[in-house]
């Protein structure tokens, strides 16, 4: 009788401290526990002279401080040329985008899909093409943004990027990369790196673009650009030299040299190797806004050019591509541009990586300062085009424009940027910070991410932790002493 008694006192407690576990339930502090938040993607197109290439980004939904942790997912480089280059040729441009869209549809989640913004920016060479051909330059827009609306994704639209907004976004991808805006700690929070920007050195297709935080005062107002970024405001100077891009430079020269050695037939080129000859058609050099010719051609006329490899010669021709007489303002880089004083470090990236890695391979000189840069090209220069190939150097098909191209980095970077013996060395060549391509579109995506919301972050309710300690032991001490008590009812009732 004792230990029916006993038990039903344990049974009765049991009952009464499941009752206050209920109840403590309903009454002990939550706290909100988040859920892991899911990515927001975004796709830009970097829709560029030579060729069209696409760049997938991705950030967490919940971001903080207005602007995503915008991190690369993936690429695709479109096959064929710029979307500029299939003017008058219906269906080109919307056709050499399919390839990397398909990309797009398997490497972004489709649950996704509708929430992926998409962007098309087209730089210099539809900026050519529009001075050109503005109705071919509207109908190409108008062609590759019918083709873009058919995919599920939210199409944001294709413009053609100024010269300041594609200096200015390449200045955003590189501080951004390199950390110098903000870090993402351990502890959750961003923090400040404490340390300035660097300045961004671009070299494309067709245009070239300078931009770097100046606290001088900017005299001309189209170089002046306010960035606000994580909480922090730049002042930045920026400017685009249109028609001084790698291949709208070797297309001046050659223009150059045919009006001042007066012949449609043949040319001799310095900047050419030795040993290098070739015959192309005179319409190829002439077809672009970039070159001013008074006189009449015949475009279908052959034009035969003898490379001779004379760096001086070379020399003296690239720098008559450049201005550097006139100027309106206090300073100047050339042709009348207002320049502040460079200041800091840069970071200089596309054809000025390549020409400097090339430079550096084929000579085996170490380029750190102006007088390495000078005597490198002045080495290649002098190469003829049988010395070049018994190197074994990449990209056979362009070792003819080398010589010009170094030339001109050579007078660009010096005479005209005015980097020195003290600034030079503070210029990193790089073709990617970390894993990620440096260039424009990465900038554009960070910027564009402010104006996208941020997606709402599910939140359950849950005890805190000390809470579930007290009500687990609790139950515990319950279920052991209920338990003891079965067993002692059951040993006793099988003696009696």
């Amino acid at each position: 009788m004792g230990n029916k008694q006993q038990c039903r006192i344990i049974t009765a407690s049991a009952a009464l401290f499941l009752a206050i576990g209920g109840i403590l339930l309903l009454v002990i502090p939550t706290e909100d526990i988040k859920e892991d938040a899911k990515f927001m993607y975004g796709i830009v197109l970097d829709a560029g002279s030579s060729h069209t290439a696409m760049y997938i980004y991705k950030w967490p939904a919940d971001k903080q401080n207005g602007t995503g942790i915008v991190s690369h997912h993936s690429e695709c480089d479109a096959k064929g040329g710029g979307i500029s280059s299939y003017a008058g040729n219906r269906g080109g441009a919307a056709r050499s985008l399919e390839e990397c869209m398909e990309k797009a549809m398997k490497d972004i989640p489709k649950s996704r899909h509708k929430l992926t913004p998409l962007y098309l920016g087209a730089t210099a060479g539809m900026r050519l093409l529009n001075i050109s051909e503005h109705k071919e330059s509207n109908e190409v827009l108008k062609e590759v943004e019918d083709k873009l609306k058919t995919y599920p994704f939210s199409f944001k639209g294709a413009t053609i990027l100024s010269g300041q907004e594609e200096g200015a976004y390449g200045w955003v991808t590189v501080n951004y990369l390199l950390e110098n805006y903000i870090k993402y700690g351990f502890v959750g929070q961003w923090l400040s790196p404490g340390r300035g920007t660097v300045g961004a050195l671009d070299f494309g297709g067709a245009s070239t673009q300078i931009t770097f935080v100046t606290k001088q005062t900017v005299e001309n107002k189209d170089n002046l650009m306010k960035l606000r970024l994580y909480g922090q405001d730049y002042q930045i100077y920026t400017q685009s030299f249109l028609c001084y891009g790698r291949d709208q430079v070797l297309l001046r020269l050659l223009g150059h040299l045919i009006m001042t050695q007066g012949s449609d037939s043949s040319v001799v080129h310095p900047c050419y190797p030795a040993g290098y000859n070739v015959s192309i058609k005179l319409g190829s050099v002439f077809e672009t806004p970039c070159i001013k010719r008074q006189t009449p051609y015949n475009y279908d006329d052959l034009l035969q050019i003898k490379g001779t490899g004379n760096y001086n010669q070379c020399l003296g021709n690239v720098s008559r591509l450049f201005s550097f007489n006139d100027c309106s303002y206090s300073k100047c880089s050339f042709d009348g541009v207002f320049q502040p004083n460079i200041t800091g470090h840069f970071m200089a990236f596309s054809a000025f990586f390549y020409t400097h890695s090339f430079l550096q391979k084929a000579t085996g000189i170490t380029i750190t300062f102006p007088a390495h840069l000078e005597d490198a090209a002045h080495t290649l220069c002098n190469m003829s085009f049988q010395e070049m190939r018994n190197k074994g150097l990449d990209q056979e098909n362009r070792l003819k424009d080398y010589c010009a191209v170094s030339v001109f980095m050579q007078v660009l970077l010096g005479n005209g940027y005015g980097f020195d013996d003290f600034s030079f060395p503070h210029i990193s060549f790089q073709k990617k910070a970390g894993d990620t391509s440096v260039g424009w579109s990465l900038g554009y995506m960070l910027t564009l991410s402010n104006l996208l919301p941020a997606e709402e972050v599910f939140l359950r309710k849950a005890l805190r932790a000390e809470a579930w300690s007290a009500l687990i032991f609790v139950f515990c001490f319950l279920l052991v002493t209920a338990v003891f008590c079965l067993l002692r009812a059951n040993c006793k009732k099988e003696n009696d």
